[in-house]
């Protein structure tokens, strides 16, 4: 990507609190050596699990590459701002919706956006949902806590394991067939990617161990069905009030009906990390995408 740049002194913004934490660590110390790559000063600035920072005097400009609470909540979003530091990614009132569910699921429903039929529930509450069913806590990321439902008998334990993170769980109809990610940078939207597991089951451990998921691009999938994934997913991330950066997943029913299951305002950014994957069939290298987020600040 030519031209001048917009910043020269970055903080990149990595580890923090979360659940996440792991996998925010490897996101942040590939991004602070691609923007290095690019010729820009960065410093790595280590979230403590307390949510501890200090941003360097003189920093210009913070990358955020924190997942899960604190970081795609809009909670230090909110704190850059306090201090004037601008950020890539979305708002802080657009983080906190996106990020968590028991928001952004009516929202993109009211946008006229397919989502599965969906409820939200606390300790207590009956299903109305018939299974199978998925069960999420409504403010957690990279499928911590989240259950498939297919036998009543597996109903109560995916529950309590949700009701565990959050006061709030989201039980959502199960959508059989192919998983599918968007990525949106800016006003781009990336091609479609499938993604392959040997269960069909895209859990915290095929996200984040290789070898263990691939990524098909173009995803096997009518070119009609991809495009009308990628609108969809633009549609969700207009509607959210996102901005810099997302990754809108989908799931593809044998039947070609699509369902937008959730936006991720803070994607994965590691080796194995599907922005990352989907920008380079698009032509950006890594370097380039992590500057083009850096640009649209």
């Amino acid at each position: 990507m030519s031209g001048q740049k917009r910043f020269h002194k970055v903080a990149v913004l990595l580890g923090g609190p979360s659940s996440e934490r792991a996998v925010s660590l490897r996101s942040g110390a590939a991004v602070a050596q691609a923007l290095r790559e690019r010729g820009y000063e960065v410093a790595e600035v280590v979230v403590g699990e307390d949510s501890s920072f200090a941003i360097p005097a003189g920093t210009e400009v913070a990358f955020v590459a924190m997942h899960g609470r604190f970081g795609e909540d809009g909670a230090i979003q909110a704190l850059l701002r306090k201090q004037g530091v601008p950020h890539t990614g979305s708002s802080p009132e657009a983080s906190a919706r996106a990020f968590d569910k028991s928001k952004s699921k009516p929202v993109i429903a009211a946008a006229g956006i397919p989502t599965p039929p969906f409820e939200f529930l606390r300790k207590g509450q009956a299903r109305t949902l018939p299974l199978p069913v998925v069960v999420k806590p409504v403010r957690q990321g990279s499928s911590v806590g989240v259950s498939r439902v297919f036998r009543e008998d597996e109903w109560a334990p995916a529950l309590e394991l949700a009701l565990g993170y959050d006061d709030v769980a989201l039980v959502e109809e199960f959508i059989p067939g192919k998983e599918l990610t968007v990525g949106v940078v800016g006003e781009t939207v990336l091609p479609v990617v499938e993604i392959v597991t040997a269960d069909g089951n895209f859990d915290y451990e095929q996200k984040y161990t290789p070898g263990k998921s691939s990524h098909r691009i173009p995803a096997d999938i009518p070119a009609e069905t991809a495009r009308a994934c990628q609108e969809a997913a633009l549609a969700c991330f207009r509607a959210l009030g996102c901005s810099g950066m997302g990754r809108v997943d989908i799931r593809l029913r044998p039947d070609g009906r699509f369902f937008v299951l959730e936006l991720n305002n803070i994607p994965g950014m590691t080796e194995v990390s599907l922005l990352p994957d989907a920008a380079r069939a698009h032509g950006w290298s890594f370097p380039e995408l992590c500057e083009r987020i850096l640009n649209v600040v």
